[in-house]
């Protein structure tokens, strides 16, 4: 008997492809995977059994009692926040704390990156309240994206105008900053307009995790609701074919370090601070940051239902990843 097929819309994350290629299985189903260039609506497309979720769509949901989808503790996406605030290169503003009182620009309101990244202005003593926020795409003509969510905005945030952007509105100075998880392609250029608001953003995310002791979660992997409970199996064999892939493509990328001028040197760096595992997978290693991310959508007032962190994740496989060592591959 041929085993149940599973899709899933990921974007194409690197440490998904051991997944993808089929070089990591999930044993007892068939997995196939969609790469996608933005983040699916795993309830909107029919043909999907599950995939990548906002965390804050997925938290905001079960607070309001929405369960159609399963969330799998394996946050493919996360990151820290410091590198994610941008100025005009000409700017004189350095600090975090001197975005009080400014005009701030941000891609979605709910958004779990951004939600982050409030959360260190809030830290610097920037209240969401002290802030002139204005909403709507980087680049012009993006589409696609729910960026305001169900929720009524708070009365000091405002929608940019049809056919304007974040970045011309930054260039042209009636922004003082801009809240992004994408970079605008000038960035990497030398005449770029903009730069990153901390100079040096690395110092400050390697005191964040030495305080906080967790890397940001972004997005999660999810399953409609009605095929993990047609396959209770499914979550937690899915969530230990990702730690596989992510495990096997960390080994490889320690081989084959050829990818950029300075892979090796930020694999060595990133394994001396964090350890083995940057982006550790489960409940139980996510616990803290789990909690830390439900306490900042109730005090930004993202969420107003109450949100018990135990409840996101109810299913005990999901506690941690269980790791086999063979599926994990070679080293060469």
């Amino acid at each position: 008997m041929s085993s149940p097929v599973i899709r899933l819309g990921l974007r194409d994350w690197d440490h998904l492809v051991p997944l993808a290629s089929g070089q990591v299985t999930a044993p007892g189903f068939t997995l196939r995977v969609e790469a996608r260039d933005t983040t699916p609506d795993v309830l909107a497309e029919p043909d999907l059994d599950g995939g990548e979720t906002s965390f804050s769509r997925y938290v905001q949901a079960r607070a309001a009692g929405d369960d159609r989808l399963v969330g799998i503790p394996a946050f493919v996406m996360r990151g820290f926040r410091h590198r994610c605030v941008l100025v005009r290169s000409g700017s004189p503003l350095t600090q975090l704390s001197e975005l009080d009182g400014k005009r701030v620009g941000l891609t979605g309101w709910p958004d779990s990156g951004n939600t982050w990244t409030r959360a260190l202005l809030r830290a610097e003593g920037v209240g969401i309240g002290s802030v002139d926020w204005r909403v709507g795409p980087l680049t012009a003509g993006e589409s696609g994206k729910d960026r305001l969510g169900s929720r009524p905005l708070p009365p000091n945030v405002s929608v940019l105008d049809e056919g304007r952007s974040l970045q011309e509105e930054l260039a042209a100075g009636r922004l003082d900053a801009v809240l992004t998880p994408f970079m605008p392609s000038e960035l990497f250029t030398h005449d770029s307009r903009f730069r990153h608001l901390l100079a040096d953003h690395a110092d400050a995310e390697r005191a964040y995790f030495s305080r906080h002791g967790f890397v940001p979660g972004i997005h999660l992997v999810t399953l409609r609701r009605e095929v993990a409970e047609a396959h209770p199996e499914l979550p937690g064999v899915l969530l230990a074919a990702l730690e596989q892939s992510k495990r096997r493509w960390v080994r490889r990328r320690r081989v084959l370090a050829d990818t950029t001028p300075w892979l090796l040197r930020e694999l060595t760096e990133s394994a001396l601070l964090f350890g083995d595992d940057w982006m550790p997978y489960g409940v139980e290693d996510n616990a803290a940051m789990i909690r830390a991310f439900c306490e900042e959508l109730r005090d930004q007032d993202v969420c107003r239902e109450p949100i018990d962190p135990a409840a996101l994740f109810p299913d005990p496989a999901l506690a941690a990843p269980a790791v086999s060592a063979s599926a994990v591959g070679a080293d060469h």
